[in-house]
């Protein structure tokens, strides 16, 4: 695999597709291995090794596009892909703002080793894996109150990417993780409950041990023990650190230029609107080292840099690919995902929201009474109204202490209320791809007992 050339690969695409009767073309190549392992009861339940290289290619006529993809590398299923292509594209719908980049968008200079996406250690040994899962797993049964261990892994990924076109663009860089997860059982029978820890990164050694992992995911399994109902009623709801970022997630949906431009969206009209409280702003910052979402360039070979999605609580920005960005009017934010089966598709990678100056127990202390929110479950979001409803599991608290672990409620509410009534707390983790702080949400509606 090693040996194989990504931009040789997506060069032998596009001159494929001009032989086939494309003008504008762009192609993918990605190549990668990984390593799984899963251990139970002390001993390997499942090792998995995946080696691979995938090609896409897509054309462009007259306004219509089509996408194909591969595995096989070989000129024969090159030259067919692009026949193939072509083929459909003539048959596409046409769309007017569908098109490559023009050669001034394009990023002229980058340097994709100085956001260190790619460890340059070596791959770590299916036995070093296996080690860790069972020294995670040993931690999580170590804990008091913990049963079983349900699974404990270890994984390793690399992965290579080229992206070329016809405008001129060619460019790529390597991407690698290495991550370590356990998930713990307390109790028995109908009286069993779960919970987890995980942790990745891109260097193996920012990755924390094994035992703390497991441990961590034994202690949270241990308190969420014997849970009950909650009182139904209206009551401020505190989301931990660990899931908030799925609210944050729903701004972002609904400010996704697809989104926008199908006017399905409870944000379609909110541009230069307060959408957060006043001191919180929301930025996307594509270039923090040693972070998942970090990239030099889209899918569209556009340069990436920071941006403001929402700033001091105004929205600012919807986040756009080339086609979106045409169709509102507007320039692209070079916010362009693809794979090799599909065609680019506006998305984000690394964002940030504006931390508080308390702590989560402080948070709580001001809450006084009601519900801390640890996981959830199912979802009912209408995405053009806004309306919020989902299963929820977590801690009772009572004069700004936790009493018992709940679980079987509901939670509800409308984002765009939800939104603006946030108080973050100071606890997110800045190694992750979203840093999305612990979030305090007043007047919510809770569905128990």
């Amino acid at each position: 695999m090693t040996d194989i050339s990504l931009p040789k690969l997506t060069e032998t695409l596009l001159s494929a597709a001009r032989r086939a009767g494309a003008k504008e073309a762009d192609a993918i190549a990605v190549d990668g291995r990984s390593v799984a392992i899963d251990v139970r009861a002390g001993v390997l339940e499942q090792a998995e090794r995946a080696e691979g290289v995938e090609i896409g290619l897509r054309v462009l006529i007259d306004g219509r596009q089509a996408c194909v993809s591969a595995s096989d590398v070989s000129e024969r299923t090159i030259a067919q892909m692009a026949e193939r292509a072509v083929a459909m594209a003539r048959e596409a719908p046409q769309d007017q703002y569908i098109g490559l980049a023009d050669p001034d968008q394009l990023i002229r200079d980058w340097d994709a080793a100085a956001l260190e996406l790619a460890d340059p250690a070596e791959e770590p040994a299916a036995a070093a894996l296996q080690e860790d899962a069972q020294a995670a797993e040993a931690a999580a049964l170590g804990v008091a109150g913990v049963d079983q261990v349900q699974s404990a892994s270890a994984a390793y990924n690399y992965r290579r990417m080229h992206l070329a076109a016809s405008n001129g663009f060619s460019g790529g860089y390597s991407r690698s993780s290495r991550s370590i997860s356990a998930v713990a059982i307390s109790g028995e029978g109908l009286g069993m409950e779960r919970d987890w820890a995980a942790e990745s990164r891109i260097f193996q050694s920012d990755l924390p041990s094994a035992r703390e992992i497991g441990q961590l995911a034994g202690e949270r399994a241990v308190a969420r023990s014997k849970p009950r109902r909650p009182k139904t009623g209206a009551y401020p709801v505190l989301l931990d650190e660990r899931i908030s970022g799925s609210l944050i997630g729903h701004l972002l949906a609904a400010v996704n230029g697809q989104a926008i431009t199908r006017g399905a969206s409870w944000l379609r009209d909110a541009m230069d609107q307060p959408v957060l409280p006043d001191a919180l702003s929301l930025f996307e910052e594509p270039h923090r080292k040693r972070v998942s979402g970090s990239r030099p360039f889209d899918a569209e070979g556009l340069p990436t840099a920071r941006r403001a999605i929402v700033e001091n609580g105004v929205l600012r920005s919807w986040t756009l690919d080339l086609a979106t960005a045409r169709k509102l009017g507007l320039q692209s934010t070079a916010c362009a995902g693809r794979g090799t089966s599909s065609p680019p598709s506006p998305g984000v990678g690394n964002v940030s929201l504006t931390q508080g100056t308390q702590s989560r127990d402080a948070l709580l202390a001001e809450m006084g009474t009601g519900l801390l929110v640890t996981s959830f479950i199912g979802a009912t979001i209408n995405p053009n109204t806004g309306d919020y409803s989902r299963g929820a599991s977590g801690f009772w608290v009572e004069n700004g202490k936790i009493t018992h672990p709940v679980n079987e409620c509901t939670i509800a509410g409308n984002l765009r209320d939800m939104l603006r009534s946030l108080t973050p707390a100071n606890d997110a983790r800045t190694h992750l791809s979203h840093i999305v702080p612990s979030l305090l949400i007043e007047g919510m509606t809770l569905a128990g007992e």
